[in-house]
């Protein structure tokens, strides 16, 4: 990305490539109308394996955070979950109609399938449904603002939040003029950043407070493409903000050792002080006990004699 060269291209599937993610730096799991899910290395660019994964396409798929497992839905009406360690499935969900997105939440303890309007949260643990969002317009697009918070915008010009664990709206803004096609959100210094794409053609950045979530989030920039934009990534340059949270930490450390330091330094000028004041004391009693020492030898003296 930072040289913008083009690598080449990537010849496994025989249909439209329907879904793409990214497993860190090193792995890439494509999905495809020929049913086919894809894992790559990323390094030398070459196909790992190649899992039949559905009868029909296959129209989204997520990744567990641990890399572990996987989740797809296709047009099969299946929904599946996928052993990445082993390469073979692990289970088959019957769903009633055709999902079209699923996403697992950031915590990996649940995720959720979308179907036309409707979202449905499961629970890891049970493979069971927790609870339904239900919206007017078909939903386009979803993000997980936190592991329970999700941000959903659907065939208008509206992002609305809601809570898994009570399936209620938290508040709502206008982002775009028109349908929103697609939303992405990440955290950088403590600050949620929601990136919006619209078929209106801007792109556009807003900084939500969590805490003031019924409030609209504040625009921090916007671009007109002047182009109908259909989906939505953001590059975040790792690199970068490792050395912010390098220099971070450095810096932490470096205030650490210094007050470290300074406790020590405190420490010995108390303990300094002590014997100091010890010394002042010893040598304050030393000619009384000299005097006395003096007196009863000469009393041993007198007595011996």
């Amino acid at each position: 990305m930072k040289k913008k060269i083009e690598h080449g291209a990537l010849l496994q599937h025989n249909g439209t490539i329907t879904c793409l993610e990214f497993y860190g730096t090193a792995h890439l799991l494509s999905g495809a109308e020929d049913g086919l899910i894809c894992i790559w290395n990323t390094k030398r660019w070459e196909c790992l394996k190649s899992i039949k994964a559905h009868k029909g396409h296959v129209t989204s798929l997520s990744i567990h955070p641990s890399g572990k497992l996987a989740l797809s839905v296709g047009t099969d009406k299946t929904l599946r979950t996928w052993n990445l360690v082993e390469g073979r499935s692990a289970f088959i969900k019957n769903l009633k109609q055709n999902a079209h997105i699923i996403k697992w939440s950031p915590d990996g303890e649940r995720y959720v399938t979308v179907i036309t309007n409707k979202v449905d949260i499961y629970k890891l643990d049970t493979a069971s449904i927790t609870g339904t969002i239900t919206t007017e317009k078909r939903i386009s697009s979803l993000r997980f603002i936190t592991d329970s918070i999700l941000a959903i915008a659907g065939d208008d010009e509206i992002v609305r939040f809601y809570s898994c664990d009570s399936q209620k709206c938290l508040g709502e803004f206008k982002a775009h003029e028109n349908r929103i096609k697609d939303i992405y959100s990440f955290e950088r210094e403590r600050q949620h950043v929601i990136v919006t794409a619209s078929s209106d053609g801007y792109i556009k950045m807003w900084n939500l407070d969590l805490n003031k979530i019924k409030d609209v989030p504040s625009l921090l920039c916007e671009v007109n493409t002047k182009a109908r934009l259909t989906c939505l990534t953001v590059w975040l340059d790792q690199a970068s903000e490792m050395k912010e949270n390098s220099e971070k930490a450095a810096t932490s450390s470096q205030a650490n050792e210094d007050e470290k330091s300074s406790i020590v330094r405190k420490n010995k000028f108390h303990c300094t002080d002590k014997s100091n004041k010890r010394a002042k004391r010893k040598r304050k009693i030393t000619p009384e006990k000299q005097k006395l020492e003096a007196a009863l030898q000469k009393k041993k003296k007198k007595w011996n004699s």
